[in-house]
């Protein structure tokens, strides 16, 4: 299995960038999940059991070093630029994890948040694996940007969904590191 996870960063960040796994630059989750290696995907016109060989979207360019990515963010394309731009509100701040040990600012309800997370969860069950946290997606979706340090958001400032990114949790098999597989941004052709 592959982990992967869809985030917005809200600080700046760039493709390719590789950083340690207690080291994340502030972002939203926007959906975890893992991903088996093989390029195969559930199509909704075979019977239920069968699969099929991942073809790229039309007009995708060829894979370059990393199929699956490659291929796991041209579904994730449309989703992802109907979205960017679009100004999201942090709220108040709260406890998640363990006995509330993580600090974090939730994000005010946002239509167009709650649809991009809505079409991610669709992609990503029809891919073969599994979401990492069923609970909280869709109806149980919770947007939050953890505090990490001195770093951290205030209640009432705004930011905007203009860095959306495909990353990998366990780049060449190693947990210590994380890495930008795509990054999507505003104005990006």
């Amino acid at each position: 299995m592959r982990n992967l996870i869809a985030v917005a960063f809200v600080e700046p960040v760039a493709e390719g960038l590789e950083f340690p796994r207690d080291d994340w630059p502030l972002h939203l989750t926007l959906v975890k999940f893992d991903v088996v290696k093989a390029g195969v995907v559930k199509s909704d016109v075979v019977e239920p059991g069968q699969e099929t060989r991942a073809e790229p979207a039309p007009g995708t360019p060829p894979a370059a070093g990393d199929p699956l990515a490659d291929h796991i963010a041209a579904l994730m394309a449309d989703p992802v630029a109907a979205a960017l731009g679009c100004r999201i509100s942090v709220g108040g701040e709260a406890g998640f994890g363990r006995a509330g040990s993580i600090p974090v600012n939730l994000i005010e309800p946002s239509d167009e948040l709650q649809v991009l997370h809505n079409e991610l969860v669709r992609i990503v069950d029809q891919l073969p694996g599994r979401i990492s946290t069923p609970a909280f997606t869709l109806e149980g979706y919770r947007p939050h940007v953890s505090h990490h340090g001195d770093k951290r958001l205030r209640q009432g400032d705004t930011f905007a969904l203009d860095r959306i990114a495909l990353v990998d949790m366990a780049p060449d098999g190693g947990h210590a590191t994380r890495r930008i597989l795509k990054l999507w941004t505003v104005g990006q052709a």
